[in-house]
Order: C-alpha cells, then structure tokens, then sequence
C-alpha cells in the first residue's frame, strides 16, 4: 500500500474465501494492530479470541439468521469481546479495536468481515459458548478471515457521500 487512503480505499467487506490457511505471523500481525488501538483513559476493555477450529468457525455461522454465511469458507476469526465494567467507552473502545482488525487483515493481503454479535438475538450466547468466553464479558462481533475468494470494487472516491461532511467556520 502507498498510503492509508488507499488502503481504506482498497479494503471491502469479504465473505468468501479460498482453503488456504492464514498464517500465524499474518495473525499476530493483525493483533498487535489491534492492541494499540486507542481505548479512553487507556482502559484496555477488549479482549481478543483467536478462532481457527474449523468446526467452530462453520459453527459461527448459527449466530445470525442473515449476514454471517462467511464462516462457511473463513478459516479463522477473531472474536471482539469487552469487559463493561472498565467504563463507559467500552463500545466505541471495542469498535475502534475491530476496524484497527479489517484494516490490517486488507493490508496482510486477506479479506475480512465484521459480523454483528452485540444485541444480536442469541448470537452472544451462541459465541461465547463457542470460544469458552466468560458469562461477564460482551461480545461486540466475530471478524472472519481468510484469502479472498471474491473480489469486490475499490470506492470510486468521487462517488463518496461528500455531502455528508459539514463544515464548520
């Protein structure tokens, strides 16, 4: 990549992968990135579990009724989990850690996908049970990953919704 705007240009929602496995260093790269994303006061609410069970991963996709059919071909995950009790910016914290995770999966060269889990009917249940996470935590969303089997458009950065920006003088 020549710079983060091209990266974020680059970096699409992917949901279907090739069987080829994502390597460790691919893997803890993505966590590091994620361990040094911003978190108010420094609290650290997240915790991050690293799925790569083949029977889980499939499992996974019972979590949703619509929206998480990339666990059929992903072939590993992240799980984005957090302890609420360490203040009240636990879910931007949480949310700012998981896009710390997409960006970085695109810039190892895989694909990734945020799947929804936080105040999703039975899906926190269905994810902690899975990954053995404990009944106090809250589970903001599951990340797959893989190589891409798809390959989606960049954005055309003179269609983005520029009047959406407002400026203030």
């Amino acid at each position: 990549m020549d710079s983060f705007i091209q990266l974020c240009q680059k970096r699409r929602s992917i949901r279907k992968y090739t069987n080829r496995p994502v390597e460790q260093k691919k893997i803890d790269y993505i966590l590091r990135c994620a361990l040094m994303s911003p978190s108010s006061k420094r609290t650290n609410p997240w915790e991050f579990y690293v799925v790569r069970d083949e029977q889980k991963l499939r499992a996974m996709e019972g979590c949703r009724t619509y929206g998480s059919g990339m666990f059929q071909t992903a072939m590993a995950a992240i799980v984005v989990a957090l302890d609420t009790t360490l203040g009240d910016m636990w879910l931007a914290d949480g949310s700012i850690a998981a896009a710390h995770i997409l960006l970085a999966a695109e810039e190892q060269g895989l694909g990734a996908c945020w799947c929804q889990v936080y105040q999703r009917e039975g899906a926190e249940q269905l994810v902690k049970s899975l990954c053995g996470i404990p009944a106090e935590k809250t589970v903001l969303c599951v990340i797959s990953l893989g190589y891409k089997d798809e390959e989606r458009k960049e954005y055309d950065l003179d269609k983005l919704l520029y009047e959406k920006v407002k400026i203030i003088n």
